[in-house]
């Protein structure tokens, strides 16, 4: 979906409200003019409703507030800038919106959560909404709007070439093809900026794997294939993205189990590559199998199982609120692991509307964030709607042995990983690691942070 097909110039506003109400009813005035079939009144109301349940403040002086309506077009997208600010309930104190960016949605349309996610990603960056905000007419910020979303879609560039690189590449490609690798994964990391992915190795299918969110351009016009795989990593660690980054691919599809992966990297942001490993697949996931192919439970979406790992990971280096937290994802076979749960608090997702509570929907990353601290699981749906939060389960399984070291919370995972068809993941309280459960079987997804030393 090409997002900048749907920012037009004459749909952007130079607000004169300091209120959000009269905000959106000014950029409600400039959709109503270009479509008269849009009820006016009708969707204020609808946007206010959402205001008063659910934030749509992202941070960084930017609101995106959005609503679904029956329209004969799939979106409607209204860009609104006030130099003095809007009063927005979901900012911190003394802090204003400066840029509203109001999405009308078709209720037919399947991407809805697909193009809010690009929206947020594209105004999370400081340097382009204060472009944006500073840009000297509306003609300006529609320009560097349109240049931000080609930004955003653009390939990394290519990293530098020095001598050890370049022998380091061509004994990679040398010992990939006499391995008989199906595939080069390049750990993008390595380098400050990224890099493009099918530069170095053109005549293989490159996975790139990176922290940052990057989208091909789709142009390619060769059989190479290459995929974009996004692993959150805070590791020093050489390839500490690995294992991740080979599960992901499985999820999707992009590997199987039968194949031998060449993996290239190197340290974080030191520009050199110093490491090259050969991986069998099935190998390195054997235990996790249980002699079983069906790594991703039926009913999980693979960009579901991403998301919650993208959380997860995130809690378990940045704690919240600089404390550490330790919480439990169960997603997948909802209707049978909620047989096996009971409510420990009051359920802070009930009644909401699915697409409000679905994992994949930008606005919950803080609120599932914000819900870890209490006590229990988060059950999540294999579509990414979240069902319920602190839930206590009562599966019980005698037959597995956990190592030393882990908790209540790794036991009830794998349990109700044995119990059900559900894939939970564990952030640790103590030591930050992510573990992910399937069958019983733990696959640790992160590192221990190791205590700091005394002295």
């Amino acid at each position: 979906m090409r997002l900048e097909r749907y920012i037009a110039r004459n749909r952007f506003v130079e607000l004169e409200s300091t209120d959000l109400k009269g905000a959106l009813g000014e950029l409600l005035d400039n959709a109503a003019h270009s479509f008269p079939d849009l009820k006016r009144e009708s969707l204020l109301r609808g946007l206010m409703q959402r205001e008063s349940t659910m934030t749509t403040y992202l941070g960084n002086g930017v609101a995106l507030p959005h609503v679904r309506v029956k329209m004969p077009r799939r979106y409607v997208l209204v860009i609104g800038r006030s130099r003095e600010g809007i009063v927005h309930e979901g900012t911190l104190e003394g802090e204003r919106a400066h840029l509203i960016v109001l999405l009308l949605a078709d209720d037919r349309a399947r991407d809805y959560l697909q193009v809010l996610a690009t929206i947020a990603r594209l105004v999370k960056e400081p340097e382009l909404v204060a472009s944006l905000v500073g840009a000297p007419t509306l003609v300006d910020l529609h320009d560097r709007l349109v240049a931000g979303v080609g930004g955003i879609l653009a390939r990394p560039v290519q990293a530098q070439q020095n001598r050890i690189n370049r022998l380091m590449i061509r004994e990679a490609d040398r010992v990939a093809r006499g391995a008989g690798c199906r595939a080069i994964m390049v750990f993008g990391d390595t380098f400050v900026g990224g890099i493009e992915p099918g530069a170095w190795f053109p005549k293989a299918k490159t996975i790139l794997v990176t922290r940052n969110h990057v989208e091909l351009d789709g142009d390619d016009d060769s059989d190479r294939a290459d995929e974009v795989i996004q692993v959150r990593s805070f590791s020093n660690q050489r390839m500490a993205q690995l294992r991740s980054a080979m599960f992901v691919a499985l999820t999707r599809g992009i590997i199987s189990f039968s194949d031998r992966i060449c993996c290239v990297g190197g340290l974080a942001g030191s520009n050199q590559f110093d490491t090259v490993v050969i991986v069998d697949v099935e190998r390195e996931f054997q235990t996790l199998l249980g002699g079983q192919a069906d790594l991703l439970p039926d009913d999980v979406k693979p960009e579901v199982l991403e998301r919650v790992l993208a959380i997860a990971m995130e809690l378990g280096v940045e704690g919240r609120e600089g404390k550490p937290v330790g919480c439990l994802f169960v997603v997948g076979d909802t209707h049978r692991v909620e047989k096996l749960t009971k409510p420990l608090v009051l359920n802070p997702f009930y009644g909401y509307k699915e697409e409000d509570r679905n994992i994949l929907n930008p606005f919950m990353d803080e609120t599932v964030k914000e819900f870890s601290s209490i006590d229990g699981a988060f059950v999540i749906r294999g579509d990414g709607v979240v069902a319920s939060a602190g839930s206590l389960l009562q599966a019980a399984d005698a037959e597995h042995t956990l190592p030393s070291g882990l908790g209540s919370r790794h036991a009830a995972a794998a349990a109700v990983s044995v119990a059900t068809d559900c894939i939970s993941i564990v952030v640790s309280s103590s030591k930050g690691q992510v573990t992910l459960f399937r069958r019983g079987v733990m696959l640790p997804l992160t590192e221990r942070k190791l205590a700091p030393t005394a002295g």
